[in-house]
């Protein structure tokens, strides 16, 4: 059973626009809590590519995924938000004051209201069939840590966009990076494209990883198989598994909402079709949607308002600005 007081608001997701939207619900005096299945805070961010450089996020040129995170961690620490990571909403139910929302673990967290900012929901990347088995045995899917591969032979297969993040973010402390497609094509921007052809990355395109080799338990090369040509054998410590992945809403999609395209709908308000259930960030759809971290860090500013006067009527929808904030 639950104890304590409930949470003036639930966030469902710690990636960014969810850490966010705890500062800011600090700072109109709402107490919160936030859960995610991930065992850390920064959502998609942590978990794909802590390491890569983001571009689109005012007043920084460029910013690590990892110190965007940790900037977000300290903006809503003063607040005290509550942490339940490493665990996942499963059910929501109204109490008459608001909901008992029901986690994997049996836990009940009582709230005022939720906001939902899961992004694009649980992702599951997509498998490589000659890496069977070797998951975390030399082959990884996202890089956390960079240094983890300096000095080694890395392949990266792949075509997208992550994958050429990779070989880029991978090449200056790597003993070599190649690069392997099954197609001749890639899907990635011609930009990063050009970008890895001209650090001289080798690219094997119509090509597939065929087979891990191992040398006393431990990856050492792979095989290759080239359309039109013999197999080639590389040495390679590592594999990074870039294939993209398949994801979907889990547990949300239960509970109530209008979903659009696997996203939630909401209106200008950030409001779902549920009576105080919210919505910011990738995970929210409307007429126009533009999914970047910019965009959620205002929707979770909206939602967290809109929810402040939902939730006291005499509350004002604008609180002023926090630099006037003593």
């Amino acid at each position: 059973m639950p104890t304590g007081d409930p949470f003036d608001i639930l966030i469902v997701g710690a990636g960014p626009t969810g850490l966010f939207a705890a500062y800011y619900a600090g700072f109109r005096g709402l107490s919160t809590a936030i859960v995610d299945s991930l065992p850390e805070a920064g959502g998609q961010v942590t978990a794909m590519y802590p390491e890569k450089m983001i571009y689109d996020v005012g007043g920084f040129p460029a910013v690590r995924g990892r110190d965007l995170v940790q900037g977000l961690v300290d903006q809503a620490a003063p607040w005290k938000p509550t942490y339940l990571l490493g665990r996942k909403a499963e059910t929501v139910t109204e109490n008459g004051d608001g909901f008992d929302v029901v986690l994997d673990g049996g836990e009940i967290v009582r709230a005022r209201s939720i906001l939902i900012s899961a992004g694009i929901g649980e992702f599951t990347p997509r498998p490589l069939p000659a890496g069977d088995g070797w998951l975390g045995r030399g082959m990884v899917h996202f890089v956390p840590s960079l240094q983890a591969h300096a000095g080694q032979h890395v392949v990266v297969v792949g075509g997208g966009d992550s994958a050429f993040d990779w070989v880029l973010a991978l090449h200056p402390v790597a003993a070599s990076v190649t690069l392997v497609h099954r197609r001749a094509k890639f899907r990635a921007a011609e930009s990063i494209v050009r970008e890895a052809r001209a650090l001289g990355v080798r690219i094997i395109t119509d090509a597939e990883v065929t087979r891990f080799i191992d040398s006393d338990g431990a990856l050492d090369a792979v095989e290759i198989a080239v359309k039109g040509s013999e197999p080639i054998v590389l040495p390679a410590q590592s594999v990074v598994a870039a294939l993209g992945f398949t994801a979907d809403l889990g547990p949300i999609e239960s509970w109530g909402l209008e979903i659009d395209h696997r996203a939630v709908a909401v209106d200008s308000t950030m409001a779902t079709a549920r009576e105080r259930v919210y919505a910011a960030g990738d995970v929210a759809s409307y007429p126009g949607k533009v999914k970047l971290i910019a965009t959620g860090f205002g929707e979770a500013a909206t939602a967290v308002n809109n929810i402040a006067v939902k939730l006291d009527p005499d509350a004002h929808l604008f609180p002023g600005h926090s630099s006037n904030a003593e």
